[in-house]
């Protein structure tokens, strides 16, 4: 084998990297006689090139894969790509190519790229979402979603560019008047048939997270995401009367509400919806009721006269996005529909208005409005000057009008036999009321929504249904699995399905009664391939009727441990862990939960602190520092130079430093000592690299990848000063050794080298994690602080062990402190054993 004299990263690493491949050290196969580790990463976009926040996520995740294989376990660390989605259908249709072409490419580089990492992936596991060996099984688990029920159609608003006569995904909505990328047209919704999973049946079982460890950042976003709310479902009708007719209807004469009705409007037929309320204990309160402007029941029962602003109403308000109708500080709007609701507690008949900030996929699409105790609805009603009737008493309240909503606790006032009832027990109260006059019912509602999974692309699974205009809706038969994306879809600037206008895809024949059919042209969300890539992993591109072995699944599954950003906390997590409950259901599985541990990296952003583009000039190429550096200072400094989990601004001087850590090791372990002697004992050197084991051991079981690199380079000074004693001893060698060790996780070039060059054999990456000896990694002596009035004075050595009477009087007969005391006895001698001793004068 070659060898260097001087640290060279450029030499070492590629040959290193061949041998690591050609001996195939990391190949990963079931061994019964050695416990698993299953660590996953999350797999990349084909995107073209690596960037440094690919490096930040996965080197600190191989180096801690590589500590739990040096601990004795049988880990798999499989890469893959996830290749579906609409970046590539772009580039396609901007480049005049084919997104196979470009993807494939893009993987071709990235793959070298995740090769030059150094890392442990075992590439004969590599799996690609968009080859149709792997999509076969992404279209398998939709049919056995769709057979157990958990797959359907139904209509769903979508974004829909009226000048270029397509869908849009978000990516292609700009600005705040949500216009049209391409033609700048504003968009509007629009109504599309679309496939969906179930995953609001398992919404509850989402709630639970206590079979998993995951950060409590994710766990409180998701159960944000989810939303579970615990109240009542009650009914409204709409009243049959003619509008206007009644007295006892809240709307006060002179209101908008009352004064644009038309008296000759008979409903046709009784209509009714449903809302849901945390606060039923306030139906007593509600003085109108708001439907969201998408409300299938708004076409049904507005009247003649106010149809034309209803629609212009609900068009302007499909133009909006959520997050903008939502906003607390928005002015609210409205339409009054001219049809009145009867409140089933009081029979009170009540204005029906439709207003942007009830949103069609939160709850029921409906609300009562109690404008007393409500903040947007008290707006909203000062607004339209509608009653605001309390009915939950504030504190010293003088039964007069409210100045602003009031939604803490109190009394129920104004609300029949329920009045002086107090929370929380007049929620349960009013439930029951509810309940047995089948009025209403308890319920938990959840913000979660049913997967949208149909998309209007190409570049995506295929949706295996076939429609036959005699049989309807068919599965495709496994047996012709995978329904094959055509090579020759044209692709052009419209901004829809290509699969749309290819013939030789969308005609076919019912696999039912063999007539004429039709495929499915929509394509599946990318999360879906990415809901099960984990069990891809372990047989990739696998024939037969399952989707992975069964014993590689017995054995390695579920994933001990994952890692990743927190950005996909909400969709790609809640995703997986949906899938695994399903597949567990479906006895595909037999667990809960995809990953059993989560550990979430930060963000590393350019020297100017902002979040790295191009545009900004800021952004860090880790194949040039790796050219400059090697790999080893890359993935050492990203792991030295932050928190992990927090990340922070990328400084360049940084790396310098750690690049200089590996030349001062090389040196030390492999240059000859410049002279002999001194007075270092071994004692002194194996208390430093015994009390290294044990805090590096630590700080790698907790992520703290910075504090264990720090923990190397003391104990790299501490070998530097006992060199020239203990060169020669086996207190040297032992630390030498056990140093290669610890720092092969972070940095497995050099220590592979440096392990090779001093006779260690092959490999250090195939040696036991060394176990700290309490003993020899106890202290000998401590510090003891010396203070006098409260004031630190002096610090001495004190042997481990020593008592009260020996530590005063050490302190007291110290040279400074007598100095000090000028002969004054002291009124007391305060000792905080193994610390400090105070003297008061």
């Amino acid at each position: 084998m070659l060898k260097t004299e001087k640290y060279n990263p450029r030499e070492i690493e590629p040959r290193w990297q061949k041998k690591w491949a050609e001996d195939a050290l990391y190949r990963s196969s079931v061994k019964h006689d050695r416990p698993k580790y299953y660590a996953l990463t999350m797999l990349p976009y084909p995107s073209g090139d690596l960037h440094i926040g690919h490096w930040y996520a996965m080197a600190p995740a191989d180096a801690r894969a590589r500590f739990m294989r040096l601990r004795g376990y049988n880990v798999l660390f499989p890469m893959g790509f996830d290749a579906f989605g609409l970046p590539a259908e772009n580039a396609a249709i901007k480049r005049g190519s084919h997104p196979f072409q470009w993807t494939m490419a893009n993987i071709d580089r990235m793959r070298n790229q995740l090769k030059s990492m150094g890392a442990i992936f075992d590439w004969e596991r590599e799996a690609i979402s968009c080859l149709p060996q792997y999509y076969k099984w992404t279209q398998w688990f939709f049919l056995k979603l769709f057979e157990h029920g958990l797959a359907y159609k139904r209509y769903s608003p979508v974004d829909f560019c009226p000048q270029c006569h397509t869908t849009l995904a978000r990516e292609q909505v700009w600005g705040e008047d949500r216009h049209c990328e391409r033609c700048e047209t504003p968009v509007v919704r629009k109504e599309l048939n679309q496939w969906f999973f179930k995953i609001t049946d398992y919404a509850e079982e989402l709630l639970d997270f206590s079979k998993i460890d995951w950060p409590e950042r994710v766990v409180a976003m998701q159960k944000n995401w989810i939303g579970q709310s615990k109240g009542a479902e009650v009914t409204f009708k709409i009243t049959p009367q003619s509008v206007g007719s009644s007295e006892s209807r809240v709307a006060s004469p002179g209101s908008p509400a009352m004064a644009s009705v038309g008296a000759q409007y008979i409903a046709p037929k009784p209509k009714d919806f449903t809302i849901f309320t945390t606060r039923p204990d306030t139906l007593w309160g509600v003085s109108f009721m708001v439907l969201a402007p998408e409300h299938p029941l708004v076409a049904e029962i507005t009247t003649p006269e106010r149809r034309g602003e209803a629609e212009k109403y609900a068009a302007a308000a499909s133009r909006q996005t959520e997050i903008a109708r939502l906003a607390a500080d928005r002015e609210k709007t409205g339409v009054f529909t001219g049809a009145y609701a009867i409140n089933p507690v009081n029979g009170v008949e009540v204005p029906v208005y439709i207003a942007d900030y009830v949103m069609m996929g939160y709850g029921t699409g409906a609300i009562m409005a109690v404008p007393a105790h409500d903040e947007r609805d008290y707006v909203f009603a000062r607004k339209f000057n509608l009653p605001i009737p309390v009915v939950i008493a504030p504190p010293d309240w003088d039964g007069g009008p409210l100045a602003a909503a009031y939604d803490g606790p109190g009394a129920m006032v104004n609300s029949g036999e329920f009045d002086g009832t107090l929370a929380p027990e007049s929620k349960e109260k009013v439930i029951t009321w509810l309940e047995v006059r089948n009025i209403g019912k308890a319920a938990v509602n959840y913000r979660l929504r049913d997967w949208l999974i149909s998309r209007q692309r190409y570049w995506g699974a295929p949706i295996p249904i076939v429609y036959c205009r005699e049989c309807g809706t068919v599965p495709v038969p496994y047996k012709d699995l995978p329904v094959l994306l055509p090579q020759d879809a044209e692709f052009l600037p419209t901004g829809e399905s290509p699969l749309k206008y290819n013939d030789g895809f969308r005609k076919t024949v019912c696999p039912k009664c063999g007539g004429p059919a039709e495929r499915e042209t929509d394509t599946m969300d990318t999360f879906m391939c990415s809901s099960w890539y984990q069990y891809a992993y372990l047989s990739p591109y696998r024939k037969g009727t399952l989707p992975f072995d069964p014993e590689e699944g017995k054995y390695w599954l579920p994933v001990d441990l994952y890692t990743g950003g927190v950005e996909h906390a909400c969709m790609h997590l809640i995703y997986t862990r949906f899938f695994t409950k399903a597949l567990r259901d479906l006895g595909v599985v037999p667990f809960d939960e995809p990953m059993l541990a989560l550990r979430n990296q930060g963000i590393i952003l350019g020297e100017d602190s902002e979040k790295m583009s191009k545009s900004r000039g800021n952004v860090v190429a880790p194949d040039a520092l790796v050219r400059k550096y090697g790999t080893d200072s890359v993935r050492a400094y990203l792991m030295f130079g932050w928190r992990w989990e927090q990340g922070g601004p990328w400084v360049s001087q940084g790396i310098e430093g750690v690049y200089r850590f590996l030349h001062r090791s090389w040196d030390l372990l492999l240059s000859k000592p410049e002279a002999s002697g001194g007075s270092f004992h071994e004692r002194g050197l194996r208390r430093k690299l015994h009390q290294t084991i044990r805090r590096s051991t630590r700080d790698m079981e907790d992520f703290a990848f910075n504090t264990y690199i720090a923990g190397l380079m003391e104990l790299t000074n501490t070998m530097r000063e006992a060199k020239p004693s203990l060169h020669a001893s086996a207190a040297w060698r032992e630390a030498a050794r056990t140093f290669l060790i610890l720092l092969a996780p972070v940095c497995p070039h050099i220590a592979e080298e440096i392990w090779d060059r001093l006779g260690f054999g092959y490999s250090v990456h195939n040696q036991a994690w060394p176990e700290f000896d309490p003993v020899l990694a106890a202290e000998d002596e401590f510090e003891l602080v010396i203070q006098i009035n409260g004031k630190i004075r002096e610090k001495i050595l004190l042997p481990v062990g020593a008592g009260e009477a020996e530590a005063k009087a050490a302190a007291l007969a110290e040279p400074g402190i007598q100095t000090l005391l000028r002969g004054q006895e002291p009124k007391k001698v305060i000792y905080v054993p193994g610390r400090l001793v105070n003297i008061v004068i």
